[in-house]
């Protein structure tokens, strides 16, 4: 599986963007997908994650209520919209696919694929 992110560029705080992974591969369904930042002078963080089938997704914490993440396996694509964007979301985000269990893609050492990252800046 190889992913490809993008959307990512520069919003005002409270702000909006939508963030894409596009995937290579025919399994890329069977393949749970997460985002990840990782800020200057930071360790990456677990942002979302979205099960394979897309019926189950997981949050942390400081974005739940404001980012929302999908997938369309027919386009091989998966989103993260992000609203009410903060200065503090300023990162590179990456896109990643994983096989574990919903929790289990809350780690990034589960992950198998990565891709190349998208960074976003939230002015404030």
């Amino acid at each position: 599986v190889q992913l490809q992110a993008s959307g990512g560029g520069l919003v005002q705080a409270g702000g909006s963007l939508r963030l894409s992974c596009a995937a290579s591969g025919r399994t890329f369904s069977t393949y749970g997908t997460g985002w990840f930042r990782q800020a200057p002078g930071k360790e990456r963080e677990f942002v979302a994650a979205i099960i394979g089938n897309g019926y189950s997704t997981y949050y942390a914490d400081s974005v739940k209520g404001r980012f929302t993440i999908s997938r369309d396996n027919a386009k091989n694509t998966v989103s993260l919209e992000m609203n009410s964007l903060k200065p503090e979301d300023t990162a590179v985000y990456y896109c990643a696919a994983g096989r574990n269990t919903l929790r289990g893609l809350g780690l990034a050492p589960n992950y198998d694929y990565w891709g190349q990252g998208t960074k976003v800046t939230v002015s404030s």
